[in-house]
């Protein structure tokens, strides 16, 4: 199961970072040429945008991995141990319900716009609203991975390539 989640962190890291590289650049490039050429890519913007999308969608699952969306936890803190591990797996079903809604919105939407094509680049609209659906089973993958140890302890994974001691002496 271990080697399953380093591949899962792996790639999903690596298609993330690729996405946002390849968006800086086009953002980078088009910015260059507006004012060394007075023109700019005419479909940077647009392409830029979409992958925004796919980042934030792929994106989630890693944060959700590390406790990094926002959370209130005052009353979890105030319960006992019993009715607080109730709670938070409570929410845990709660985000299992959520995520399998936004795969079967994803999906709809994927199959209501796939003749929609985009302005610029011409390309069917189903390709950027793939992100949801994809988005939704990593949360569902990610979420298989810490679960337990969040509705037990509320801890979530740790990233060996981040020392939270560090980052809080900066």
């Amino acid at each position: 199961m271990k080697t399953f989640e380093n591949t899962l962190m792996a790639l999903n890291r690596g298609a993330l970072m690729a996405l946002l590289a390849a968006m800086a650049l086009i953002i980078f490039a088009n910015v260059v040429l507006r004012y060394t050429t007075s023109q700019s890519i005419e479909w940077a913007e647009e392409v830029a945008r979409y992958m925004m999308v796919w980042l934030t969608f792929l994106g989630a699952g890693p944060v959700l991995r590390y406790g990094g969306h926002i959370a209130v936890e005052n009353l979890q803190d105030s319960l006992p141990l019993r009715w607080a591990q109730a709670l938070r797996a409570l929410i845990a079903l709660m985000l299992f319900v959520f995520f399998g809604f936004i795969v079967y919105a994803g999906m709809t939407y994927v199959g209501r716009v796939q003749y929609q094509m985009t302005p610029t680049t011409q390309v069917s609209m189903s390709w950027v609203y793939a992100s949801m659906p994809v988005g939704g089973v990593l949360l569902f993958a990610h979420w298989m991975l810490i679960v337990r140890d969040y509705v037990r302890t509320r801890t979530f994974a740790s990233d060996d390539h981040f020392d939270a001691n560090a980052s809080a002496s900066l």
